[in-house]
């Protein structure tokens, strides 16, 4: 029934998303077909699920959704924004560390940091300022594309001369208009008393898409939302990051655990599984610095070998492994699943499955790169995929390790045109970054169901229900009573500022008045 009823779903969207595109061809592009960038009308025309975001953040109501993507693209237009590159911004505005992406939240949303501080209101800047953001926000949509982020403004150390409220609207407008279903929260952090007025003002540009997104917290509450190894020392944390450019900080990727442990270079790894093992699990990585003599790969030779060995084990290593159900279509390799890993504590939730599906004429060599090398166990980390072919990949978790939502996963592929003997290791030094195709993947953690406790002669899930229930409602009032009172508190401040403010008029007036009075007073009669 739940199939029947997600595939009624799908269509349901499959033609919300035909009724978009067509509709924007007909009542936007008629008579304005230069207003937009047409790299952006073309990719509205293949890629679904950028339509999905604004139809989602719409509601599915597609007048509203047409509007917003004819604003989004004007203003992707007008900033240039599919032709931003590192060379395009002013150095210094790297090199001050005031915008930055570092780290996660508890949910293994990617945290996209802002240094108040750092930030001074400068009407010569703001172009700058603003193509800076967007710079940022296209490179992680290019790099992760959908998958959320969490706005981090930390506030420490700031005043009223570094709160540009322009700026703070684009910063929101980002979010409500141009990257659709990219906020996850934003979190303020440590905000001074004095710019409570300030941020009520903001909550009103939100709208009620992301006002529930809006999140306030000391230095004792940002632990709700953010562990202590992403949280900087000044916010109670242990994460020894310190920004610095260049270069642009990153995810750091490295080479996973194959079956035989740790891999340290692809040289290296090459070198002794000529000796260990079939070549299906070749290593390798970016910076490998150990010169070793070169061995010829026959990736004909090598596959027919490969298969003769693992027939009987093919069965034995996909076993238990959990079936991705989802696929991302890249122009080399379509990729299952399209966005996560599914991991739980239970030993049968700790192998994932990987399929690789070469939609090219020519071999594609992948490798499989993650962020928790000493978690996982990747097998085959690096080999290629023959033209029409697939390969399984079985992820798993190493020891008594368990899965984290922070944890990513990049696959990466490139096309090889001349596939005869040629070293493997070798061709990924020499291919070209812009030939090689990325897609990340991240960890879904699977909750784990715990019994409850019941009293004799009740049954148990009804005993567990109505006690979920009891404790849900407790919290709701007490967080219901805490944001009355927090709201009673904001009024009283503004009704005193408000006070103050008159009263500094009345003294303005009066002094005004005092100062004519003694004009008069001493003009001659």
């Amino acid at each position: 029934m739940a199939e029947v009823d997600q595939h009624e779903s799908d269509q349901e969207m499959e033609k919300k998303i035909e009724e978009t595109r067509q509709r924007f061809k007909n009542e936007y592009l008629q008579d304005s077909s230069d207003k937009y960038d047409s790299r952006d009308v073309e990719r509205l025309q293949k890629d679904d699920a950028w339509v999905e975001g604004y139809l989602t953040w719409r509601i599915y109501v597609v007048d509203d959704t047409l509007k917003m993507i004819d604003e989004s693209f004007q203003w992707r237009k007008d900033l240039g924004v599919n032709d931003l590159t590192e060379s395009s911004i002013p150095k210094w505005m790297f090199e001050t560390g005031a915008v930055f992406l570092h780290g996660y939240d508890k949910e293994g949303n990617k945290l996209f940091w802002f240094k108040v501080k750092l930030h001074i209101k400068d009407a010569k800047t703001i172009l700058d300022k603003k193509k800076y953001v967007a710079f940022w926000l296209e490179r992680y949509a290019k790099r992760e594309p959908g998958m959320p982020l969490t706005v981090v403004f930390d506030m420490a150390e700031s005043g009223l001369s570094n709160i540009d409220m322009d700026f703070v609207k684009y910063i929101i407008n980002c979010f409500k208009v141009y990257y659709p279903k990219f906020l996850s929260k934003m979190i303020i952090v440590d905000m001074p008393w004095i710019m409570n007025a300030a941020w009520k003002i903001v909550k009103t540009w939100l709208g009620p898409e992301a006002i529930s997104k809006l999140k306030f917290a000391s230095k004792s509450e940002i632990q709700t939302f953010i562990g202590p190894e992403y949280l900087p020392p000044h916010m109670g944390g242990m994460d020894p990051f310190k920004y610095s450019y260049p270069p642009l900080p990153d995810d750091d990727f490295q080479t996973p655990i194959c079956d035989n442990g740790p891999i340290v270079s692809e040289d290296e790894t090459e070198s002794k599984e000529g000796e260990l093992e079939s070549k299906d699990t070749l290593e390798s990585s970016f910076n490998s610095e150990v010169a070793v003599k070169p061995k010829k790969v026959n990736f004909l030779e090598d596959s027919l070998r490969a298969e003769d060995n693992d027939k009987g084990d093919t069965s034995n290593k996909t076993k238990g492994a959990r079936k991705p159900l989802t696929t991302f279509r890249g122009p080399l390799l379509h990729v299952s699943p399209a966005e996560e890993l599914s991991f739980g504590s239970k030993e049968t939730e700790k192998k994932c499955l990987i399929i690789l599906n070469n939609v090219t004429k020519n071999q594609v060599a992948f490798k499989v790169r993650t962020t928790a090398p000493e978690k996982y166990r990747v097998k085959p980390s690096s080999s290629c995929c023959e033209p029409g072919a697939s390969v399984d990949i079985v992820v798993s978790l190493h020891g008594g390790y368990q899965a984290s939502p922070q944890d990513r996963f990049l696959v990466m592929a490139a096309e090889m045109e001349n596939a005869g003997a040629q070293e493997l290791a070798q061709f990924w030094k020499e291919v070209s970054r812009a030939k090689v195709m990325e897609h990340r993947l991240r960890c879904h953690v699977l909750e784990s169901i715990k019994a409850t406790p019941s009293p004799p002669g009740d049954s148990p899930m009804e005993a567990g229900t109505n006690g979920n229930q009891d404790l849900n409602t407790a919290q709701l009032m007490r967080v219901t009573a805490c944001n009355a009172r927090l709201e009673q508190k904001l009024d009283k401040c503004l009704w005193v500022q408000k006070v103050l403010i008159g009263l500094v008029l009345i003294l303005m007036v009066l002094n005004l008045l005092c100062l004519y009075l003694l004009g008069t007073a001493q003009r001659p009669s």
